[in-house]
């Protein structure tokens, strides 16, 4: 047995002749009787009271924390004490990741799961909470994508707790919990003229935007990063190798997402876009912090910029500029006296990266180049992502038997 088991109503004392015999103690009747009593795996000393007439339920006790620990599945029973808000801050205070990463997995976890699961302790969890939380969460009306990463990061915080020793399983992997759905809907890229209808609506000193997002693939926070020392005509490159990020109200310079460097093809259609923008708008040299709000000052020589020569904000961008261009172009609806635009999640500057891909993949480009110039993380993303972009095999019949006629017609038409 991991420990003993003390009466603390009871001692043994030595009689008259040596034989020892039970008396009562002076704590007789009062309390608890029994303490359950066992060393920890740490060293430390634990121990759990029982009242009267409950020996057997402190025997069981310590036989399940013998077992416990003889599997490895042993828990600090004050250790599960913590509650999930708690044991959450002091996670989010260790995480490395990016601050712009923390702050937005912060707000989720302060909107969305301190308010159902905060106060609870950690000892406590079980999949029926989780159940009744993921309804609740479906219930506010979020999307299913966003849900679904709100569920990642609780799961995240439950698996970090089973790790330091606060719990014995993480109650999201349990067979009875069902995450969020994946969005079922797939990407639909935008049509040329689509993608050119908007450009016609943008401003003339940031039109040069949607050629870089739709002819280079870059997110919109690499966009606005983007430096002349970054591109390189004759090479035909262009070197992702910064964005502007907005984190807590700061604009800063980072690196791109997932710490993604990368070369991406840069058409000679871009470049003279580039160069005629250049021309018509200077570049214009831009201080940030790096990496964050305190970080070491960097100056870029950047080809967007705010028309007081300041670095493009993320919110500002798609209010004043963006939407006003999906209006021009017929993307959404052109608000009334008083009224805003409409929500465009599908239609952000997103859609420019799947138009990029969609013409990629059109040409027979590969899902691994694919992947290296998005900057994705992971190929099976962009397949998943993308899949139902790929030509299929019906396709490429038709476009190659259709050019072996097409070489017949220009031989039979030759004099």
């Amino acid at each position: 047995m991991a420990g003993h088991i003390q009466d603390r109503w009871y001692k043994t004392e030595t009689g008259p002749n040596d034989e020892p015999r039970r008396v009562k103690t002076d704590r007789y009747g009062i309390g608890l009787r029994y303490r359950a009593r066992y060393i920890a795996p740490d060293g430390s000393e634990k121990s759990k009271s029982f009242p009267d007439r409950k020996k057997r339920e402190a025997e069981r006790w310590l036989t399940n924390i013998e077992a416990d620990m003889s599997r490895g599945h042993y828990i600090d029973p004050t250790a599960g004490k913590i509650t999930f808000r708690k044991y959450t801050e002091d996670w989010l205070a260790s995480q490395t990741t990016d601050p712009a990463t923390r702050i937005a997995v912060e707000s989720r976890l302060r909107l969305h799961a301190f308010p159902y699961l905060g106060s609870r302790p950690l000892a406590s969890f079980q999949p029926s909470h989780i159940r009744a939380w993921a309804r609740l969460l479906e219930d506010t009306g979020a999307a299913s994508s966003y849900r679904r990463v709100i569920f990642g990061n609780v799961s995240a915080v439950l698996s970090a707790a089973v790790d330091d020793g606060y719990l014995a399983r993480n109650p999201c992997r349990a067979g009875s919990v069902r995450p969020p759905k994946p969005s079922p809907g797939r990407v639909a890229p935008w049509s040329p003229d689509r993608v050119f209808a908007v450009r016609a609506g943008m401003p003339d000193r940031l039109g040069a935007v949607v050629d870089v997002g739709a002819g280079c693939g870059l997110r919109q926070g690499e966009i606005f990063g983007l430096a002349v020392d970054d591109v390189d005509p004759l090479a035909g490159v262009l070197h992702v190798t910064q964005q502007v990020k907005l984190v807590n109200g700061h604009l800063i310079f980072a690196p791109p997402k997932n710490n993604k460097l990368r070369d991406v093809p840069l058409p000679d259609a871009v470049a003279t876009v580039l160069a005629t923008h250049m021309t018509a708008v200077p570049p214009v040299e831009v201080t940030l912090p790096w990496l964050r709000a305190d970080g070491p000052p960097v100056t870029k020589l950047l080809y967007f910029t705010t028309q007081d020569g300041s670095a493009l904000r993320r919110n500002d961008f798609n209010a004043h500029v963006w939407k006003p261009a999906l209006a021009a172009a017929g993307v959404i609806p052109v608000p009334g006296p008083g009224e805003r635009y409409k929500e465009a999640r599908e239609d952000g500057m997103h859609a420019l990266r799947h138009f990029y891909a969609s013409v990629l993949l059109d040409a027979g480009e590969s899902i691994k180049a694919l992947s290296t110039y998005l900057g994705h993380g992971d190929p099976g993303f962009t397949l998943r992502t993308y899949t139902h972009l790929m030509p299929t095999s019906e396709t490429r019949t038709r476009k190659a038997v259709d050019a072996v006629y097409r070489k017949a017609r220009r031989r039979s038409a030759a004099p």
